[in-house]
């Protein structure tokens, strides 16, 4: 059985002035155990939200609705004291912002070694060995007396590095993260995957990525999943993907990347137009506006995920058409 099971995932924001909003429909996939997935889509796809949902953390006026069951255990139907439990320790998180996820009023100790002696039955004096330990993992120089300072205090970069040392600290079954090395340099970055990799392979953690960084995705998660307008419409092994894909969104994303090996002058590619709105009422494939390779079917009929088990794909292309990844080109 798989440690981490998504099935159907919906999450709908109501509103005072309209009908809800639904951000994301129909996402399922899952999660082994040392198993690392890349979830990828533009920003508003709804990457963002899918995990949150899955922790909890949706806000006031959102619900979630399907399945996400960790260890048989389903997140989504349980009530708020059982998933504190879970939460920080069995699954957790990287966010993407350290402004706003770290307490501006409390030192780095105090929020390190709260999280631990929370789920942990150790003392304080242990809690901040393995604090301080964390912190020199992500390479904080100086760990000792930095874990006594306040956020602010920090680089925007070293505030990163402290949310990923909480999280690692904690050890858990499955780590969420959230553009996890957004705020790092490359040198720092390298660093931060690799002990990301360490994590996966020597203790078995499962980590599920969301990122906009196809090259991460690349180097350090086995499996793909492509979002777009809330919907999954690429599912694939990571090699398979970059060497052919085929969603024409999936080729677009992989065609914007830039390419050591272009002439030089040669101009990025970029895809048209922009992601529809969330809740949108179009019909027909959401990326029909902007794929190159519609025609009338796709504006008047949206298309299911179909899985055939190697590869999952959302498009009414035959699958046999290769794909360039360069937007508007087929091969």
């Amino acid at each position: 059985m798989a440690l981490l099971e998504v099935e159907n995932l919906g999450v709908r924001f109501s509103r005072r002035d309209g009908p809800g909003v639904e951000v994301v429909q129909d996402v399922s996939f899952s999660l082994e155990a040392g198993g690392t997935l890349g979830i990828v889509g533009e920003s508003g796809s709804g990457k963002s939200q899918t995990v949150m949902a899955l922790l909890g953390l949706l806000a006031s006026n959102g619900q979630a609705s399907g399945h996400a069951r960790l260890h048989g255990e389903d997140l989504l139907a349980m009530k708020p004291a059982a998933l504190n439990r879970i939460r920080g320790d069995r699954i957790a998180m990287i966010f993407q912002d350290p402004m706003t996820s770290l307490n501006p009023f409390l030192t780095i100790e105090r929020q390190m070694t709260e999280t631990l002696q929370h789920h942990r039955p150790v003392t304080r004096r242990e809690a901040r060995r393995r604090a301080i330990e964390a912190l020199e993992r992500v390479r904080i120089p100086d760990a000792a007396r930095r874990i006594g300072m306040y956020p602010h205090e920090f680089s925007g970069g070293m505030r990163q590095r402290v949310l990923i040392a909480a999280a690692l600290m904690m050890e858990p079954d499955v780590l969420i993260a959230d553009e996890p090395t957004t705020a790092l340099d490359v040198t720092v970055q390298a660093q931060i995957l690799a002990l990301l990799r360490e994590m996966n392979r020597e203790r078995g953690t499962a980590i599920l990525l969301i990122t906009h960084d196809m090259g991460v995705v690349a180097e350090l998660c086995d499996d793909v999943m492509v979002m777009y307008a809330g919907r999954a419409v690429e599912k694939a092994r990571a090699a398979a993907l970059f060497a052919q894909p085929q969603h024409p969104y999936t080729a677009g994303l992989l065609g914007a990347l830039p390419r050591l090996d272009a002439p030089v002058g040669a101009p990025l590619c970029t895809i048209p137009g922009n992601p529809p709105l969330p809740g949108g009422s179009a019909t027909g494939c959401a990326f029909a506006p902007r794929c190159a390779y519609a025609f009338e079917r796709c504006h008047t009929q949206a298309p299911s995920l179909r899985d055939d088990g190697a590869r999952a794909r959302a498009c009414h292309l035959p699958a046999d058409i290769a794909l360039q990844a360069t937007p508007g080109v087929l091969v």
